[in-house]
């Protein structure tokens, strides 16, 4: 019995021992932290084949019930003529309040890896804001003086708290150029909130 608590001692000890030689290697190892916010390069439209058009935006927050400032690009690409009006169509699950107040048109100098997203002029509108039969709202944009069809990029900027569900929100956007009547489809932005 003796031999037997001694063979266990020297077992312990040699299980105690080789602890302390492995803990500083153990220890002197890097943390690594994995945040898991991988940003893919990748946007998701929906009916990629049915006429839509993938529009440029920007956000400068995508966590859920956070403020946020996003920006709706117009490329000179984006129209082709001179817009009178323009509409921003959000969609029925974007639960938010949105104010005319937070809503401005703005030529825009649009951000890449070593610079940022940025107006450069306010452009005065007047901001009308509908609510829909189909509960959809839209926000009507209507700028004193035409949005050309030159080389500058103009955005709507919308300041609003992102709604508390996570998802894909698809705007759409209206154009109503000169000498046309009616507006006509211009695009959709496709908005992340996480």
């Amino acid at each position: 019995m003796k031999k037997f608590l001694k063979i266990k001692e020297k077992i312990n000890l040699k299980k105690i021992l080789r602890l302390f030689y492995l803990s500083p290697i153990l220890f002197s190892l890097p943390i690594i932290y994995f945040s898991g916010d991988a940003k893919a390069g990748l946007e998701f439209q929906w009916d990629q084949n049915s006429g839509f058009k993938r529009l440029k935006w920007f956000q400068k927050e995508s966590k859920k019930n956070f403020r946020n400032k996003t920006y709706f690009f117009l490329r000179p690409n984006d129209r082709n003529t001179s817009l009178l009006k323009i509409d921003l169509v959000v969609p029925k699950t974007f639960k938010t309040t949105i104010k005319n107040k937070n809503i401005s048109l703005c030529k825009v100098k649009i951000g890449g890896f070593d610079s940022r997203t940025k107006c450069l002029e306010n452009i005065p509108a007047d901001i009308e804001i509908k609510t829909e039969e189909s509960s959809f709202k839209r926000i009507n944009l209507y700028p004193y003086n035409p949005i050309p069809s030159s080389k500058d990029s103009y955005a709507i900027v919308l300041k609003a708290t992102n709604p508390n569900k996570r998802g894909l929100y698809q705007f759409h956007s209206y154009g109503q150029p000169i000498g046309n009547p009616s507006s006509s489809y211009l695009g959709s932005w496709t908005i992340v909130i996480d």
